[in-house]
């Protein structure tokens, strides 16, 4: 037997923005930085900052003027993002 199934958009968005979510993204966040490093200098800075939309979020930063130079060769965050299992995908509007 079908049952009706309802969408509780309000549980969603609090599920999407609860600890566990936030610590989820932020571990997997920190793994990509960590795989980032494995591959620069020693002196390079790769930093995490965690925040929260309409869910939670994290963002990976290499703090070094080069950094967009070695993305664009060699891909340094794309790949330490996959190394991580998660798939980028360009942005589309």
């Amino acid at each position: 037997m079908l049952q009706d199934f309802r969408l509780d958009a309000a549980g969603v968005r609090e599920v999407l923005k609860g600890p566990e979510v936030r610590d989820m993204v932020d571990g997997v966040a920190e793994q990509i930085a960590a795989n980032v490093r494995t591959g620069l200098p020693a002196d390079v800075v790769v930093s995490v900052k965690g925040y929260t939309t309409d869910r939670g979020a994290a963002s990976v930063t290499v703090q070094d003027v080069r950094a967009m130079a070695w993305q664009a060769r060699d891909g340094i965050l794309t790949r330490a993002a996959a190394a991580a299992g998660v798939e980028v995908k360009a942005w589309q509007r």
